[in-house]
């Protein structure tokens, strides 16, 4: 990778457009980057990260700040633009972060989204071609194209020395952290994590193997019955080896007994069954003694009560004979009931209808009734006519009197109508002024919600200017305060350096021994050391100054950055908001508000207009046409009205001869009918009382006849002696169950074993009854017992079929937790194969420092003059494990030492070439990508002249490789020694880049 030329533009301290032309540069291999502190230098190395990435260095990347320049003047846009060539192509990247830009229309700011462009220059054709202008889709292609991340380049390409001296003193977790960050060894960790993983996947599963082979075990120690004499269940937690084998022993034993105890209860139940026969047959004997003795006994108390009641079995029997010889007589006389019966009902009849009859009419006979009600139906079929003719003029009436009402109806629509109708001009007129009122309001209602916004944005940035100004004149207070902290801190440090390289001296004559040759002069013997004067300024001191000096000035800087935003956020709401005061602003916005609100409502009744002209549009056309309606049928009513007054005339004729003295016809004919009704019903009377006298005379003759016949002295003891149907079968029922007694009685005391057994003595079921019981719940009891031993056995083998099943099942998966197992423990370090206890990780990044470390002693060798070497150290560090340990091997004592114990200049040059051993590293392991331009920041000052010479040979050096070098330092001495020059000009308008070639 190649740069050619970068252009910023509102970028970091640069306020205007700035180009940097490293071909020129990078002519010479090795060009210097130099200015004053704060002027910019890390900025120019700031913007080809944000070119390449999107994003400065992680350590320049702090919350909140921002990338655009705080001297760009207000139209300016920030830009970055970066040409160069990487893997043969010839790329140009532009890049513009997120920003706040004037609007296009009106004032104000609007707040602008990151935009990227990436073009690529064809040979061919002379011209640059566009590839892409997505942000990730160009940050891919640039991160594809050099193989690296944005921490990867900003330590492999931008060289920050300090990071490296850190790096170099630093312990072996933090070494492990930036190795693995720049050779993203996440895929070992990540193989570390997965083998734990399975490990614990693994446990888990021979884990819950083991708890269902536990919980077989214990269902199957359920089923056995276990005792207290009984073997207890293997001890034993899941996971514990040889668990398996202990439960299937334990179930072999358990299987044994329980078949043992089957066999006792085969027998015991044998046993049971032989005593409970013998039991059921003395139980059976004994019932049926008892059955016999009770039988004998109940037989003589049934005949002596036969015996008791013979007479009333004589009286059933002749009260029978009677009863049979009075059925002769129950058919006349139930003919004599009924005519008696029909003969009292017809002369009732007769007399009620006789009653209703007038005087004259009281005693005439049948035939005299009948013809008069011949006479009175004649009389009725008169009216039939007649009756037609009165619902017709019913409905005649009602029909003229709708008529009438809706005459009174259509009169006063027609009123109604005419009276609206005359007003209607003046409605429509009155709806027409409101439409055009709310269109003028709504008009005038647009108008001041434009005056109303601007107002309400010149209130708020009037608001927002007087805040800004107060914070702003507290900005500028700490900021003063801020800078005389810089400024204290700078000269104590500065004062502080003084003093330690003026007792220099005494802290090399401190590492003196007698014998030990002197890291100056060699020499061994040692005769006047130095002493340390009093007040005498050590490392920590200084390092502690300038640290504080450092945060002083970050504060500097925080502060001048604050106030200029606070300056610009102030001058743009000051654009807004004028000079008028905000309560001047809020009287205006309130005033517009009101009118506006004022308009609005007005404006809002124009829909409610527009809809009450279009009803009233509609209510005209309705009433016109409802108007012509009624018209029409007001003439329709008169000529039907003269029909039906004619037609009513004729009816009325009519129905007043047919009425007579009645109310209506129907009156007249409902009279007539009850007339003849009447006559009819007492002409049939009369008739029904003559036929039923000769028909009951008839029967008394018949039932006296019959009577002497059947030996009966009257009818009435003929009548008195008969009983119906059911009676007699109820007196034969029981005649019939006198005899069935005396024969069940007499067949029962002629029985022998009856008799035999009545001799007998007393019989005892019960005492039989309950040692039968006793016998069956023993039987019970060993069939219970029998059924549970069957049952354990073979619940104990289904069960011990489950185990050997479930230790098949575990087999494997306990044999790949012991393999995962293994495997996990040699990666985390844990294993005892591990002697070093080193995790994968670890032994690849171990693996990596020691390529850095044999890269770095090259350009080390050189630097300290063939006195230095590193050398990775895998010595355990804390916690028992092996480390990424880094010692430096000094030829001048052959002996092997931490690298904390170089110098300040010693440990420079060391972190340069371990970085720049880093960079051949990681450039070879991201796939070979040539790295033609590289960059160191800082840290020349601490160097001899000699030393400075020999790092500026290895340097130079590089440019056999066809490399560039970029030096980034304020140090005066390399301006002598390095002619190629890019000087970074601080200014009060922003800083600016001077090319030196």
């Amino acid at each position: 990778m190649r740069l050619h030329r970068l252009s910023v533009s509102a970028f970091g301290p640069f306020g205007g457009e700035q180009r940097v032309d490293f071909d020129a540069l990078s002519e010479a291999g090795l060009f210097l980057l130099h200015g004053p502190t704060g002027a910019g230098k890390t900025s120019v190395l700031d913007a080809v990260c944000f070119a390449l990435y999107g994003a400065v260095p992680g350590a320049r990347q702090s919350p909140g700040a921002t990338l655009r320049s705080d001297h760009a003047a207000r139209g300016e846009v920030t830009e970055v633009c970066l040409e160069l060539t990487v893997g043969g192509r010839r790329l140009e990247i532009t890049r513009r972060p997120a920003q706040d830009r004037p609007k296009k229309r009106g004032s104000g700011f609007t707040t602008e989204k990151a935009q990227s462009w990436l073009r690529e220059y064809d040979p061919h054709s002379g011209e640059w071609r566009a590839l892409s202008r997505s942000h990730q889709e160009l940050g891919e292609e640039i991160a594809q194209l050099i193989g690296m991340n944005r921490e990867q380049f900003c330590q492999v390409v931008l060289l920050p020395q300090g990071d490296f001296a850190r790096f170099l003193r630093a312990d072996a977790e933090a070494r492990g952290k930036l190795l693995g960050r720049l050779f993203d060894t996440r895929r070992f960790a990540a193989v570390e994590d997965r083998l734990a993983e399975l490990r614990r996947a693994a446990e888990q599963q021979v884990r819950v193997g083991d708890e269902r082979l536990i919980a077989v075990a214990q269902r199957m120690a359920q089923a056995a019955g276990a005792g207290p004499g009984d073997r207890p269940l293997p001890e034993g937690r899941p996971g514990d080896p040889g668990l398996a084998e202990a439960v299937l022993a334990w179930a072999a034993v358990a299987r044994g007994d329980a078949r043992e105890r089957l066999d006792i209860a085969e027998c015991a139940l044998l046993a049971a069954e032989g005593r409970q026969a013998a039991a059921r047959r003395a139980l059976e004997d004994e019932r049926n003694l008892a059955r016999l003795q009770a039988q004998y006994a109940d037989t003589g108390r049934r005949a002596e009560t036969l015996e008791s009641r013979r007479p009333e079995r004589d009286r059933l029997r002749e009260g029978l004979d009677r009863a049979r010889k009075a059925d002769r007589v129950a058919s006349p006389l139930a003919l004599r009931v009924d005519a008696e019966r029909e003969h009292a009902a017809a002369s009732s009849a007769c007399e009620r209808f006789r009653a209703q009859l007038p005087g004259p009419l009281a005693e005439a006979g049948a035939e005299q009734l009948a013809d008069l009600a011949g006479r009175l139906r004649q009389d009725l079929g008169a009216l039939e006519s007649a009756r037609h003719a009165e619902p017709r003029s019913a409905e005649i009436m009602a029909e003229l009197a709708a008529l009438d009402r809706q005459a009174r109806a259509d009169d006063e629509l027609l009123q109604d109508a005419a009276a609206w109708l005359a007003d209607w001009e003046t409605v429509r007129h009155g709806h027409q002024d409101r439409i055009e009122a709310a269109h003028e309001a709504a008009t005038r209602a647009e108008q001041l919600a434009g005056q109303l916004d601007t107002a309400g944005r010149r209130l708020e940035a009037a608001r927002l200017r007087d805040e800004l100004a107060a914070r702003a004149a507290e900005g500028e207070e700490r900021l003063r305060t801020a800078r005389e902290h810089s400024n204290d801190a700078h000269e104590a440090w500065l004062d502080l350096r003084e003093r330690r390289l003026r007792g220099m001296r005494a802290e090399l004559a401190a590492g003196l021994s007698d014998g030990e040759p002197c890291a100056v002069c060699g020499a061994t013997e040692h005769p006047a050391p130095a002493t340390a004067e009093a007040g005498h300024v050590d490392r920590t001191a200084e390092e502690v100054a300038f640290d504080a000096h450092q945060r002083a000035d970050e504060a500097r800087g925080t502060a001048e950055r604050r106030l200029a935003a606070l300056r610009e956020d102030f001058a743009a709401a000051r654009a807004e908001a004028g000079d008028s005061a905000v309560a001047d602003l809020a009287e205006l916005a309130g005033r517009l508000r009101r009118e506006h609100a004022e308009t609005h409502a007005v404006a809002a009744g124009m829909h409610a207009a527009r809809a009450a002209l279009d009803r009233a549009e509609r209510e005209h056309a309705e009433r016109l046409a409802a108007q012509q309606q009624a018209e029409r049928r007001a003439a329709a009513r008169t000529s039907r009205r003269e029909a039906l007054d004619r037609e009513q005339e004729v009816l009325e004729a009519q129905l007043a001869e047919a009425r007579g003295e009645s109310e209506s016809v129907a009156a007249q004919a409902a009279l007539l009918e009850r007339r003849v009704r009447l006559l009819a019903g007492a002409a049939d009377a009369v008739r029904g009382v003559e036929a039923t006298a000769h028909r009951l005379k008839d029967a008394d003759g018949r039932l006296s006849e019959v009577a002497f016949r059947a030996g009966f002295t009257t009818p009435q003891e003929a009548a008195e002696a008969l009983l119906d149907d059911a009676a007699q079968r109820e007196l034969q029922h029981r005649l019939d169950a006198f005899q069935a007694e005396e024969a069940a009685v007499t067949d029962r005391l002629r029985d022998r074993d009856a008799a035999a057994a009545a001799r007998r003595p007393q019989a005892r079921p019960e005492e039989a009854e309950a040692a039968s019981t006793a016998a069956e719940r023993a039987v019970r009891a060993a069939a219970a017992a029998l059924a549970a031993a069957r049952e354990r056995c073979a619940e104990l083998g289904r069960l011990a079929g489950e185990a050997t099943l479930e230790v098949r099942r575990l087999g494997p998966l306990r044999e790949e937790y012991d393999r995962v197992a293994r495997l996990a423990a040699l990666t985390a370090g844990t294993s005892a194969d591990n002697e070093r206890k080193m995790r994968l990780e670890s032994y690849v990044l171990a693996a990596r420092l020691e390529q850095v470390a044999a890269a770095a002693t090259v350009r080390l060798h050189r630097m300290s003059g063939g006195r230095y070497t590193l050398v990775h150290s895998d010595a355990r560090g804390g916690r028992g494990r092996s480390g990424l340990g880094l010692h430096v091997v000094d030829a001048w004592t052959g002996r092997e030492r931490d690298t904390a114990t170089l110098s300040g200049g010693e440990t420079f040059f060391a972190s340069l070439a371990l970085a720049l051993g880093l960079a051949d590293v990681v450039t070879d392991e991201a796939g070979g990508v040539r790295l033609d331009t590289l960059f160191i920041d800082e840290g020349f000052g601490s160097l001899d002249d000699q030393t400075l010479d020999e790092v500026l040979d290895v340097l130079d050096s590089l440019r056999e490789r066809d490399r560039s070098v970029g030096i980034v330092s304020h140090v005066g001495d390399l301006r002598r020694r390095i002619p190629a020059q890019l000087e970074v000009v601080k200014e009060r308008h922003g800083s600016s880049v001077r090319h030196r070639p």
